[in-house]
């Protein structure tokens, strides 16, 4: 218990942190523990992360001169304690909210925010570029700092940066925070080989044993900590063959420690900063510590949404006759299409719940791989299914899938291979911010030669462009969709397959019309809804690739005004193609391109940022109402 709720309270820097006896450090812990709570299960975000690195982030902030040293966390899923200590305590209830402070760290917020990390297994690259920049600074006692967790730790880019930086011999500091958990809990021989260095209950015993004794001989002699550097390798060496990655890698390999002894943090962070070079230190953590609930199921509490602090129960509004999210709808379709096709197979990297292919996980644990946080090998892995013969649905969403993009190229259009790219979250996604926006892929997968794309209005929409996608002989397919819920109740019908590069009328008009393509259709319904005083046809292109140019055809013969809309980049995306099309057959019209405009947009729910970008019902109205 907390025995004076108030240190939390006068610490509005690190500066302020290290005034902080020692002694009282264990009670700040609790107090920053208990805002996280008490701000979470109002204003909802990621959970679970934050609560696991508590003590770490106060010893972190304690022992080193930051800003002055770098300090990089990755994901940014667990920076909550830092930004609450680093200044945004009393701002931290705007967290994710429309023009609130950011769920990532940011350059551009805080002198603390050493680098922007919203996707994965990024920071050890950019530590040891500050760290070799320090180095050519002549700044030697200037330390970067990478927090790593286990989950990013999987991820390609990190082996990468930890191969590089063992050479360079940079002043560069990893903490590997492992708690077994990315989103869902860790897959693959990184996750069992730190699980051996974790339980290796003779050798951690030893190797305490060793550098209790051999600490005293320290404070006898400094020159030892060599010699007992030597005792230690020695130790890991005959006891866990396998503790030697990281050391091959050049790397000093230090624990693990127990991630939640604050004190013993701080003095292990205090040796470490004396050692000059690239280490390494392995923390034990809990993700979720300090609330039962999220220590007992680590995937929901990863980000629950509001909940009762008091009583763990989550807080779900109550709204009848709700379509469901799209993600779910991918989930029970592609179950239902591997029961009927034995070739189909599904792959993801790390975000089985987050996607829903843990709904055909459950059913066919043979047929689904969740390959870690790797997009590149997810792509190329499909691609190599796609050889033999099987049909992967290889689900990554839009944002994420920017980080294979050679591999979709090299490995799968080019050779024509037929992997079916599920993209969730495509278009803006609301509380994630310009991290996690889905906006490019529209885009980027619209110059690559043999692709087809698709972007359903509906869940039935949805369905049936999965169905289309995995019959014979249909080569590279994109089929984005958005976060969150549709709009059609009824969507479990009759599979049916849909003629590829075709669109559909949706609504008859006479003096404007409005082309869309996928679910951001409905703001254009709405806009309809409204009465304009103009006559409006509403075409579905459902395909940005090929084009349906007969139906584009037939729209710039009758229409003189027309309105294009994407929940994409208004560069590149449908709106380019349509420009396109006029330029290249001649034809004359005014056409207005509505969607994410050239610059970043920031976090909001996605009402806000559709009002903010102009393509929101409303101001789908007003462009009718003024072209």
């Amino acid at each position: 218990m907390i025995v004076n709720k108030n240190i939390l309270e006068t610490i509005n820097s690190p500066a302020d942190l290290k005034k902080v006896p020692e002694d009282d450090l264990i009670q700040l812990c609790q107090e920053l523990r208990q805002k996280i709570i008490d701000e979470c299960s109002e204003h909802p975000g990621h959970f679970g992360a934050g609560l696991g690195v508590v003590e770490l982030t106060v010893a972190l902030h304690y022992v080193f001169d930051t800003p002055y040293d770098n300090l990089i966390w990755d994901v940014g899923h667990q920076a909550y304690p830092h930004k609450i200590l680093t200044g945004r305590r009393e701002n931290f209830d705007t967290n994710r909210q429309y023009k609130g402070i950011s769920g990532f760290p940011k350059r551009s917020e805080s002198e603390y925010d050493s680098f922007g990390t919203g996707h994965s297994s990024t920071s050890i690259s950019a530590a040891l570029g500050m760290a070799v920049a320090a180095k050519l600074n002549g700044e030697k006692d200037r330390l970067s700092v990478a927090v790593i967790g286990d989950g990013a730790m999987t991820g390609g880019m990190a082996f990468e940066g930890l191969n590089n930086a063992g050479i360079n011999n940079a002043n560069l500091l990893v903490i590997l925070n492992d708690n077994n958990m990315a989103i869902d809990p860790n897959v693959g021989g990184m996750n069992e080989y730190l699980l051996d260095i974790s339980t290796s209950k003779t050798y951690n015993k030893l190797k305490e044993d060793v550098w209790r004794i051999l600490g005293r001989l320290n404070k006898i002699s400094p020159g030892a900590r060599n010699f007992i550097q030597k005792v230690d390798n020695s130790v890991k060496s005959l006891l866990l063959k396998q503790s030697n990655l990281f050391e091959a890698l050049g790397f000093r390999y230090f624990g693990p420690v127990d991630g939640h002894d604050v004190n013993h943090l701080i003095k292990v962070l205090r040796d470490l900063k004396a050692i000059q070079g690239p280490k390494l230190l392995h923390c034990i953590t809990v993700k979720g510590k300090g609330f039962k609930q999220a220590e007992l199921d680590q995937t929901t509490w990863h980000a629950p949404g509001k909940f009762n602090k008091e009583t763990g129960e989550l807080i779900k509004e109550n709204k009848p006759d709700t379509p469901p999210k799209f993600q779910d709808v991918f989930g029970h379709t592609i179950l239902e299409l591997a029961r009927n096709n034995e070739k189909i197979v599904g792959i993801t990297p790390a975000m089985p719940t987050g996607c829903s292919l843990n709904i055909m996980m459950k059913e066919m644990p043979d047929r689904c791989f969740d390959v870690g946080i790797a997009e590149q090998h997810a792509v190329t892995f499909s691609a190599g299914l796609a050889a033999q013969g099987y049909i992967p649905f290889c689900n990554i969403y839009s944002s994420f899938m920017q980080r294979a993009y050679d591999q979709v190229i090299h490995d799968v259009a080019l050779q024509k291979l037929q992997v079916i790219f599920c993209l969730d979250r495509g278009g803006l996604v609301g509380a994630d911010g310009a991290t996690h926006h889905g906006a490019y892929d529209l885009a980027y997968f619209r110059c690559i030669p043999n692709m087809t794309i698709a972007a359903p209005f509906d869940e039935e929409e949805l369905r049936n462009m999965m169905y289309t996608a995995q019959l014979p002989d249909k080569g590279p397919f994109s089929i984005r969709y958005p976060r969150g819920n549709g709009s059609a109740l009824h969507w479990r019908t009759p599979f049916k397959e849909l003629e590829i590069g075709k669109g559909r009328c949706l609504i008859e008009g006479d003096e404007v019309a409005v082309l869309s393509i996928g679910a951001i259709g409905r703001e254009a319904i709405k806009a309809i809804e409204k009465n304009p005083p103009r006559s409006v046809a509403i075409y579905d292109m459902r395909f940005l690739k090929p084009l349906d140019t007969e139906l584009l055809h037939t729209v710039f013969k009758k229409f003189s005004k027309i309105i294009t809309l994407e929940d994409g980049t208004t560069i590149g995306g449908l709106g380019s193609a349509v420009l396109e099309f006029m330029a290249d057959h001649g034809y004359s019209a005014k056409v207005i391109r509505l969607g994410i405009p050239d610059h970043f947009i920031e976090h909001g729910s996605q009402q806000q940022l559709y009002r903010e970008c102009g393509f929101d019902a409303e101001a789908i109205y007003n462009y009718i109402c003024s072209i």
